[in-house]
């Protein structure tokens, strides 16, 4: 067991940060559990995540945020850091940027792995998810206009998909939407970012013949 597995696999998995490029087609969406929900064409705009991962001695977690309650959209919810990319930005510096922004986050702390798939949401943004290392616990200040709270969630947790739950909400119009949920204590983790979660643990270990193995192997 231990945190080199966990990197290593990061490495070998993920798509190098020299193979993104602007306009890519998303791989994954909140679509793959609504596929009778309306989806006009459109131009989607672009965004990116920092998945920050944090190499703890006593096993690997994942660093989330819940947004602040008086935030237009999104109000509460958990999330990474991330947000827009700004004209001439990668996806890999505006997630940087974005967690800088939003918890204070340097930069210099960070060592980018790589990517996972792009995700397209209801609301029309593709979404590349930048996997960050971090090999010490890191130095935040949230931001309090966009963050109520920072924390932490267990690798092996976030991995484990008997975790992962589908659940849904009946809207005042049109049909039952589904998503993908994961509780861990207090927090209801949903939506974009469950589902990237989720996304992440499939292309990390979806063709390991003893999937639960490898991901005990890599959380500590």
């Amino acid at each position: 067991m231990s945190l080199a597995s966990l990197r290593e696999r990061l490495v070998e998995r993920l798509a190098p940060v020299s193979a993104w490029r602007p306009g890519g087609l998303p791989q994954r969406s909140d679509f793959d559990l609504n596929p009778e929900a309306a989806r006009l064409g459109r131009t989607l705009r672009p965004a990116a995540v920092l998945v920050p991962v944090i190499a703890r001695p006593e096993g690997a977690t994942v660093l989330l945020t819940r947004r602040a309650d008086t935030l237009a959209n999104h109000t509460g919810q958990i999330a990474f850091p991330g947000g827009r990319l700004d004209p001439g930005e990668t996806a890999a510096q505006a997630a940087l940027r974005e967690a800088w922004e939003e918890v204070a986050l340097n930069p210099s702390t960070v060592e980018v792995l790589g990517v996972g798939d792009g995700y397209e949401t209801v609301t029309g943004f593709m979404v590349t998810p930048v996997v960050g290392w971090l090999a010490e616990p890191p130095s935040l200040t949230p931001s309090p206009g966009e963050v109520a709270e920072v924390f932490e969630t267990p690798w092996d947790f976030l991995m484990d998909p008997t975790n992962h739950r589908r659940d849904f909400y009946d809207p005042e119009s049109g049909p039952r939407r589904w998503f993908w949920a994961m509780p861990w204590r207090e927090r209801y983790i949903w939506g974009a970012t469950a589902a990237i979660v989720r996304a992440l643990r499939t292309r990390l270990y979806g063709d390991e013949a003893e999937p639960a193995a490898a991901v005990d192997e890599d959380a500590a």
